[in-house]
């Protein structure tokens, strides 16, 4: 059992950047690729990006790329993810959740995931 909790969104101007982090409890947080979706009102679910068991691989939505980041640090059981240049359209509850089946292909598709934490509203203003 993994239990996970998001913070660190909150409102920002376009062109600004936030870090969100996701601390998980339990054991085995390190075998768990962990990912991160969002969505806006009215909108489906959106996969933003996943990170590996150790950090060393990542994989982003095109939407994000070259502006998001993910990393982790297994010793704190915590995963980040830094936002930057922000737009509008990334105004959403922005979720983390775990991973625990054998990484085949980066895992996109929020049915994959094992437990989720409940969400951090990021609000971007124009």
């Amino acid at each position: 059992q993994v239990q996970l909790v998001e913070s660190g969104g909150g409102l920002v101007q376009a062109g600004g950047s936030l870090r969100l982090s996701c601390a998980a409890s339990g054991r085995r947080f390190s075998s768990y690729a962990m990912g991160w979706f969002r969505q806006a009102p009215g909108k489906e679910r959106e996969f933003v990006g996943v990170i590996n068991w150790s950090g060393g691989s990542t994989y982003y939505a095109d939407s994000v790329k070259g502006r998001f980041t993910i990393s982790r640090d297994n010793a704190k059981n915590t995963v980040y993810l830094q936002m930057n240049s922000l737009k509008p359209e990334d105004t959403a509850v922005y979720y983390c959740a775990a991973y625990g089946s054998t990484w085949y292909r980066p895992p996109k598709r929020g049915e994959e995931y094992d437990y989720w934490g409940q969400g951090t509203q990021v609000t971007v203003s124009s």
